[in-house]
């Protein structure tokens, strides 16, 4: 083989490389599978730009059996089992590579060792998790019955963080800031946001089930989500504006919490 064509190669595998997520790793607070340049919500926004599905918040797919994005009654969650197990049926489209089911798998083995959610390969099974590579990161709040869509973009969703949040979505999880006691925690800047943007910052009518607010949580959006120029803040947080908000690793321990008080795991 000549120098020219061994470069080519060389320049190929690179290229590959580059384009990937890098391997997992676990931290104490956090659990991590890369160092991303950008927080996850910045990334999913982006990724999401120009999707042809119509998306509250930035990446929750719009309600067509509920008349708002409303989930607190009991339909809304996945079911336990005889033995206090929440069993969630999930397929992974075949459009996933090896190293995509990997990142996906090591994602969901999280929800594993913390919780008491457990996904298992469907069989027959009516109502499961159908994860496939669609055009950007979303998902359903919550069970919504039948074949449910999470989608993970293979060239922008497919990180370990992002793979939590939109299943936290699918578990039945709002995003942070739009708590019921986010003023509180958060001044939002709308005259940084363009006007048709606003209802991305409604509040919900959240259950918080008395944990703390989450500047940490992988629920949580960046400070400039949203903003009308690239360097506006949308969310400041208060008392302590220096806080950092909009992280790009994985399910803080307060996410977990939630999760198993949520689920009585």
């Amino acid at each position: 083989m000549d120098t020219r064509a061994s470069l080519s190669i060389l320049l190929l595998l690179f290229g590959i490389a580059q384009a990937s997520p890098l391997m997992e790793q676990m931290s104490d607070d956090v659990f991590v599978s890369e160092p991303e340049p950008v927080d996850i919500t910045t990334r999913i926004l982006e990724t999401n730009n120009g999707s042809s599905e119509v998306l509250l918040e930035g990446d929750v797919v719009f309600p067509k059996t509920r008349n708002a994005l409303y989930c607190l009654n009991n339909y809304c969650f996945w079911k336990k089992n005889s033995d206090d197990i929440v069993e969630i049926p999930y397929i992974v489209s075949r459009e996933f590579s090896n190293f995509d089911k990997s990142v996906i798998e090591n994602a969901l083995s999280v929800f594993h060792d913390k919780t008491c959610i457990r996904f298992v390969a469907r069989s027959s099974q009516t109502d499961y998790i159908s994860i496939e590579n669609k055009d950007g990161c979303f998902s359903a709040l919550g069970r919504t019955g039948g074949k449910q869509v999470v989608s993970l973009n293979r060239y922008g969703c497919v990180y370990t963080g992002i793979v939590q949040h939109e299943l936290n979505h699918a578990l039945g999880f709002y995003h942070e800031q739009t708590r019921s006691d986010r003023d509180k925690y958060v001044r939002i800047n709308f005259e940084n946001i363009s006007p048709d943007m606003a209802y991305n910052f409604e509040k919900q009518n959240t259950n918080n089930q008395k944990t703390p607010y989450d500047y940490g949580s992988i629920m949580h959006y960046g400070r400039t989500a949203f903003a009308i120029q690239p360097w506006l803040e949308t969310i400041t947080p208060i008392p302590d504006g220096t806080v950092e908000i909009g992280q790009r690793q994985g399910m803080s321990k307060i996410d977990i919490l939630r999760i198993n008080k949520l689920y009585g795991c």
